[in-house]
């Protein structure tokens, strides 16, 4: 991958580089940075910058035959770990190497996708991956190995906050002495969620944000849309590639995401003293609690991207509202009083429960079930 083909994060990049060609790499790094931000595609183009021994700040100046093997990701001394789970093609003690096919066609398609592309495309939309002990075994087994050509050996291991606790403590001393020339390159999105021991022993790197210019430039450039339309679509991504790429495909999952909340709002404003309204809740939550667990986890975070954009509304900082909703007769700005300083964290705090229970395997309609009744209360709530 060339740095060029990633998009803007110049001082990422250029630090990243200078710090190659002065012979100052850290050991092991963790790249943080939200969704659509390009922390995995900026490890990748690293990984090759390191490997291929390119210099000038660019990925084609070194050497040839290996720059080429990046191109399809094959390079025998870069080595992945990333979530995975049982499937038809692993049924017990999953691992990455059981699914490098699929993860080449990630990168090669979407490397600026995240978890829940990950998971459609393996079909397990209806599980929860880890980066398991299993794993962790594989990682040492093929650190230890000596480097195919000679050089570098590059570890990257993408949502690196999916490793579980023993997982990470078998990792733990590789990570803080290495083998020589041996890189960890650690990516995630949510960084309170690694345990602090790993956290502690990398330099970390955080991403902004990509921003709207850079965005709408791309979607010109790689979709051929007018201007009016990519500036309406990076607006609307909030500095999430991904998002803008599904927008441009209009297969955002945010359209579906967007009618159950609409419904689930509409039901709750209702429910108050109307028992047919009740039966719509307990109704709705059976049918969410049909779809995968990362599809619920997913929507219950964009019903908190929801609640956070009428919020700002409410409080007239329209700069920062990007939320445009599609269904008929719903317009944010009328439902935007109803979300104030008076709800908004209790709202914030039961939909963060709720992803925390589903995550552990709690019973989904009980969860959202709760959830909704909470949510009814929370609506009618009077501002101070």
């Amino acid at each position: 991958m060339l740095f060029s083909e990633i998009l803007g994060q110049e001082h990422i990049k250029n630090h990243l580089t200078q710090s190659v060609d002065n012979g100052r790499i850290p050991h092991a790094q963790l790249f943080v940075g939200p969704e659509g931000s390009g922390t995995l595609p900026m490890a990748l183009a690293y990984a090759q910058y390191i490997l291929c021994s390119n210099i000038n700040g660019e990925n084609n100046s070194g050497n040839e035959s290996c720059n080429l093997k990046f191109k399809n990701f094959s390079h025998p001394d870069l080595h992945f770990a990333f979530p995975v789970t049982t499937s038809d093609k692993a049924k017990s003690h999953p691992v990455s190497s059981n699914y490098l096919e699929e993860w080449r066609q990630l990168l090669n398609e979407q490397p600026y996708g995240n978890l829940f592309d990950w998971y459609k495309l393996l079909g397990v939309d209806n599980k929860q991956g880890q980066i398991g002990v299993d794993e962790a075994l594989n990682i040492v087994k093929s650190l230890t190995l000596k480097s195919y050509e000679g050089g570098y050996k590059v570890m990257l291991i993408w949502m690196a906050e999916k490793m579980n606790i023993a997982s990470a403590n078998k990792l733990l001393k590789l990570i803080e002495e290495p083998p020589n020339n041996t890189v960890f390159l650690l990516i995630a999105e949510d960084e309170e969620q690694i345990i602090n021991t790993i956290r502690s022993r990398c330099q970390v790197l955080h991403f902004p944000p990509l921003a709207e210019d850079v965005i709408k430039e791309s979607l010109i450039k790689k979709y051929g849309l007018e201007a009016s339309v990519a500036t309406k679509i990076a607006h609307q991504s909030n500095g999430n590639y991904n998002k803008a790429c599904d927008l441009v495909y209009q297969d955002t999952e945010d359209s579906q995401f967007e009618e159950w909340f609409i419904f689930w709002i509409r039901s709750a404003f209702k429910a108050k003293g109307n028992k047919a309204a009740i039966l719509d809740l307990i109704s709705w939550s059976e049918d969410i609690a049909k779809t995968g667990r990362e599809t619920q986890k997913q929507f219950l975070h964009f019903c908190l991207d929801f609640f956070r954009q009428a919020l700002l509304l409410n409080y007239n900082a329209t700069d920062l509202v990007f939320f445009e909703p599609k269904t008929e007769k719903f317009k944010l700005e009328n439902f935007a009083p109803y979300v104030h300083g008076n709800n908004v964290l209790e709202i914030s705090d039961e939909l963060q429960d709720a992803i925390y229970h589903i995550e552990r395997n709690g019973n989904s309609k009980i969860i959202l079930t709760d959830l909704s009744i909470k949510l009814t209360r929370l609506l009618h709530k009077k501002a101070n």
